[in-house]
C-alpha cells in the first residue's frame, strides 16, 4: 500500500494542475485585462474623455483676454492664447469634445445600422441580400468625404454631421456582418428557430446578433476612429461647425498658417487628435485579437 501512495499521490497533483489551466486562460475581459495594446488603448481613451468632460478645470472658451493676444504657453494659460486672447487649453477641450461626441455618436450608429443591413441581409438572402450589399458597395465607391462635405454646408447642426457620417461609414462592417451571418444561419439552432415558427427580426435579435458580438464591438471602435477624422476632416474644410463653436478642425485649420511661428496655435489640437486615433486604433487592434479567438 505504501508503493501505491507516491504516484497516486503525483497522479492528483497532475490532474490539479490540470484543472487549473482553464481558468488561467480566461473570458475574453481576461483575455482583453492581459492584452497591453487593448488596455494602453483603453487607459488612453479614458484618459482623453474624463479631459474632455473636465470643461478646461473652469476655464471659458469663450472668454476673451484681452491683456494676452497670441502670448506663448504660461502658468496663466498652459497651451497660450490666440490672436484675440482666447485660451488655446480650454479651446483644445471643447473642440476635443466635439470630436468626441461626433465621433461616437457616428461610429456607434454605423455599427448599428451595419448590424442589422447585414444579419439581415445574411439570413435572408435573395432580393433583400442584393439590394442591401448593393447600396454598400455604391456607397463604398463615392468619394464619402465630399458628398457629406456638399451634403453638410457650413453651419450644419452635429445631429446632421452624424447621420451623414453614419451613412458612409456603415458598408464595410455590414459587408463582414453579412458573411459571419451567412455561416451562421446555416447552424442547426438558427434553423430549429425558423422551423419553429420564429420571425426574422426575431432570429437576427436574438439568435444572430448576440453571436456577433466579439465582431461588432471591434469594428465599433475602427468606425468611431474614422468618424473623429472625418469630423475633424469636414472642420478643416470648413463645414458643420457654427462659429463662435470649434472642433479639433478648425483649431488645426486656424493654426496651420501659424504652425512654424506660433506652434502653440497649432500643436496642442493635432496632438489631441493624434492621441484620440492612436487610442482608438490600440484598443481596436487589441479586440480583435482577443475577441477573435476561441473561447
Amino acid at each position: 500500500m505504501m508503493g501505491l501512495a507516491h504516484p497516486l499521490r503525483r497522479r492528483a497533483r497532475h490532474f490539479r494542475g490540470f484543472g487549473r489551466l482553464r481558468p488561467r486562460e480566461g473570458g475574453p475581459a481576461r483575455r482583453a485585462a492581459r492584452d497591453r495594446a487593448a488596455v494602453c488603448g483603453a487607459v488612453l481613451l479614458a484618459a482623453l474623455l474624463l479631459l474632455a468632460l473636465s470643461g478646461a478645470a473652469g476655464r471659458d472658451w469663450r472668454a476673451l483676454d484681452l491683456t494676452a493676444l497670441r502670448e506663448p504657453p504660461s502658468a496663466r494659460h498652459w497651451f497660450g492664447t490666440t490672436g484675440t486672447g482666447r485660451d488655446m487649453f480650454a479651446l483644445s477641450l471643447r473642440g476635443m469634445r466635439r470630436s468626441l461626441a461626433v465621433g461616437l455618436a457616428a461610429g456607434l450608429l454605423a455599427t448599428a445600422i451595419a448590424a442589422v443591413a447585414g444579419a439581415f441581409a445574411g439570413l435572408v438572402g435573395g432580393l433583400a441580400d442584393r439590394l442591401l450589399m448593393g447600396a454598400a458597395d455604391l456607397l463604398l465607391v463615392l468619394p464619402g468625404v465630399l458628398l457629406v462635405a456638399v451634403l453638410a454646408p457650413e453651419g450644419a447642426s452635429w445631429g446632421t454631421v452624424v447621420l451623414l457620417l453614419a451613412a458612409f461609414l456603415w458598408p464595410l462592417t455590414a459587408r463582414a456582418v453579412r458573411a459571419q451571418a451567412r455561416a451562421l444561419a446555416e447552424r442547426e439552432f438558427v434553423l430549429a428557430a425558423l422551423y419553429l415558427g420564429a420571425s426574422r427580426r426575431r432570429v437576427v435579435l436574438r439568435h444572430l446578433l448576440p453571436n456577433l458580438t466579439g465582431l461588432l464591438v471591434a469594428d465599433a471602435t475602427v468606425n468611431v476612429g474614422l468618424a473623429v477624422v472625418g469630423e475633424s476632416g469636414l472642420a478643416f474644410l470648413g463645414f458643420g461647425v457654427r462659429p463662435p463653436d470649434v472642433s479639433l478642425g478648425t483649431l488645426i485649420a486656424d493654426g496651420t498658417s501659424a504652425a512654424t511661428v506660433h506652434p502653440w496655435l497649432f500643436v496642442p489640437p493635432a496632438v489631441l487628435l493624434t492621441l484620440i486615433v492612436l487610442a482608438v486604433n490600440l484598443l481596436g487592434d487589441g479586440l480583435h485579437r482577443v475577441l477573435d479567438r476561441d473561447p
